[in-house]
């Protein structure tokens, strides 16, 4: 992509934080998008969940891509803590989506985020792009999601989804806090260790979003995961020859439950997610096995 003029929403985020780097790194400019007050240029007003964005701030965008939402694993799943995971995913993509639709001039491309969550529990079973959706609370929110982008594909905005993994880093998400403990020689598989992971390097996550800003015709959704998925038993094995750690230990999957209530079932859950689309794209990963993604991290 020649230097654009590129929104994006979650840019503090882990994967938005290190898009952002990327893409100014390269020269572009890049537009954050904001609940504060902007305190310069580069900032864009928005309110995700209040459904309000300033419009205006998007102008001469070539590409909006939103990663915004309340962490999934940041805290238990009470009643309120869903709600707010769902108002901040389906409201703020309602409210981007509707606004790329009324611009004048409008961007070239507008990538959504969504997570892998949308097959539910796969067990040992493979799944890509043409999977069908599972059911309970995480592959619901991913349809609502990705249907609230709705406004954009209709005004003729090319349109992707990216359904990312687990992503292996040491700054956030699930590994951010792995490491520490692999590191304090507390590592352990979860339950029994059979249930599939699906991960992804974080190096790879950003430049997966960029060959699809970049790559015209690519819309719809993309499964960002590396292509060989394992079972918690085999990550946590690695986890330990990579950082030179014991990994003696089991945590008890009714140990889980109790601590992490209804998140229990997302992290004993099996996914077996394969990026056939992506693959057949042209991309390659730079990380694609376990070891050098946790190298890489």
């Amino acid at each position: 992509m020649e230097r654009s003029r590129i929104a994006v929403a979650g840019a503090s985020g882990l994967i938005g934080s290190a898009l952002v780097r990327s893409l100014t790194a390269d020269g572009h400019e890049v537009v954050r998008l904001v609940r504060h007050e902007p305190r310069s240029k580069s900032e864009v007003r928005w309110d995700p969940e209040g459904g309000r964005v300033d419009a205006a701030g998007l102008a001469g965008c070539d590409a909006v891509v939103n990663l915004a939402g309340a962490g999934v694993g940041d805290r238990r799943w009470t009643d309120a803590y869903k709600a707010r995971i769902r108002s901040s995913r389906v409201l703020g993509t309602t409210a981007l989506a509707e606004a790329v639709a009324a611009m004048d001039e409008k961007p070239r491309v507008f990538v959504n985020g969504s997570a892998m969550g949308y097959y539910g529990e796969t067990g040992d079973r493979i799944v890509d792009e043409d999977s069908p959706a599972g059911s309970g609370f995480l592959p619901e929110l991913c349809v609502e999601w990705e249907g609230a982008a709705a406004p954009a594909r209709a005004a003729g905005v090319r349109t992707a989804f990216v359904r990312t993994g687990l992503v292996v880093a040491r700054g956030g998400g699930a590994w951010g806090k792995l490491f520490p403990l692999f590191q304090a020689g507390l590592g352990a598989r979860l339950g029994d260790g059979r249930q599939y992971w699906s991960y992804v390097s974080l190096h790879d996550e950003v430049a997966a979003i960029r060959h699809i800003l970049d790559t015209d015709g690519l819309a719809g959704p993309f499964n960002v995961t590396a292509p060989t998925p394992l079972t918690n038993r085999e990550i946590t094995a690695a986890m330990g020859r990579v950082l030179h750690r014991p990994t003696l230990f089991a945590v008890p999957a009714p140990v889980l439950r109790a601590v992490l209530g209804e998140m229990a079932g997302d992290v004993l859950g099996s996914a077996r997610v394969v990026p056939k689309r992506l693959l057949e794209s042209g991309f390659t990963f730079a990380f694609p096995d376990i070891e050098s993604a946790i190298r890489a991290a």
